[in-house]
């Protein structure tokens, strides 16, 4: 069974196991009272949400490792990629139950986080450099050509990690945001894996098919949240795809969205602490960042928020598919 049928067997396993556990965890969570906290600073129309139960991305995240291990038979690959993913989402869990169960707001202080996250990373890049993958990465639009950076790969996987797993948790700030943004980074790195003969399709499916189950119960107006549980997870998951196909840079082409939500945050406390410096009182360049929040303090409704970053991705994959032609 070729690797692109496998993928999407994964895909409706995934689906199926996602469409189970959502509507069984969804009540679980309301009785655990595992319910989300809003921001008063944030958009008004978010208050509503208060309450609604988060750490949902349990259930995808469960569907993915079930389905991942029917497709890992001698699949080094595909179980790096797994094992990273939960590694990251087994992260955000514990952010999670402190910040729900425990009730401290900012859940594990910055110096755990940061620590669990480069031993994670650390463990993926021992396997990178222990399965004779090599230091060189394709470079897209340039057919097939790839540049070797050598010691600096290992400085340069810790960025991009890390860089790409907040990313992707910055973005998830609206019902089916994140899932919906990096289901479609995963399809895409589902079909470059497919076209290069790689071993992963089925593992990116697994994914796909659980987003996809995850979906229907996150969009508007959401019945459960992701929560950092599942955000941290699929950072984890597009990082290691990427590296795993050695194209990490494709990242910053597909995943633009994650890219420009992180800029914005930076920009906006850059900003804030020189005008701080400067004038005695900071000042803004967005309303609010992430950028999706500017938006809404704008007047966007969230629904078309969403929808931009939806379209916005497709056609950043789509630039991407050009950008690996003749790679394979």
């Amino acid at each position: 069974m070729g690797s692109l049928e496998q993928a999407v067997y994964a895909i409706l396993i995934s689906f199926v196991i996602g469409v189970i556990l959502c509507p069984m965890m969804i009540p679980l969570l309301h009785k655990l009272k595992f319910g989300q906290n809003v921001r008063d600073d944030g958009p008004q129309t978010h208050l509503q949400k208060q309450g609604t139960p988060t750490m949902g991305g349990i259930a995808f995240l469960i569907a993915f490792v079930i389905t991942g291990l029917f497709f890992l038979k001698d699949n080094s690959d595909g179980m790096a990629i797994l094992l990273v993913t939960l590694g990251y989402g087994i992260i955000g869990f514990l952010d999670d139950y402190i910040k729900v169960v425990k009730k401290r707001s900012l859940g594990l202080r910055a110096y755990q986080k940061l620590l669990l996250q480069l031993i994670v990373t650390g463990a993926f890049c021992w396997y990178l450099f222990h399965s004779g993958k090599g230091t060189d990465i394709y470079i897209p639009f340039t057919k097939g050509m790839t540049l070797d950076l050598g010691l600096l790969f290992i400085p340069f996987l810790f960025v991009a990690i890390l860089g790409t797993v907040n990313g992707v948790n910055l973005t998830d700030g609206l019902d089916g945001l994140s899932g919906g943004v990096t289901l479609l980074v995963a399809s895409f790195f589902m079909i470059a894996a497919w076209a290069a003969g790689s071993s992963v399709p089925p593992v990116c499916g697994a994914i796909i098919g659980g987003l996809l189950a995850f979906l229907i119960f996150n969009a508007y107006p959401a019945k459960v949240f992701m929560g950092d549980t599942g955000s941290l997870a699929l950072g984890g998951f597009v990082a290691s795809a990427a590296f795993v196909l050695k194209m990490p840079v494709f990242i910053v082409i597909v995943g633009f969205v994650y890219l420009w939500e992180s800029v914005t945050v930076m920009l906006q406390v850059g900003w804030f602490k020189l005008t701080k410096k400067k004038y005695g009182e900071g000042r803004r360049l967005f309303k609010m960042a992430p950028f999706h929040h500017h938006l809404e303090k704008c007047g966007w409704k969230e629904t078309k928020v969403v929808t931009l970053f939806y379209v916005a991705t497709a056609l950043f994959c789509l630039i991407g598919f050009l950008g690996c032609k003749y790679m394979f």
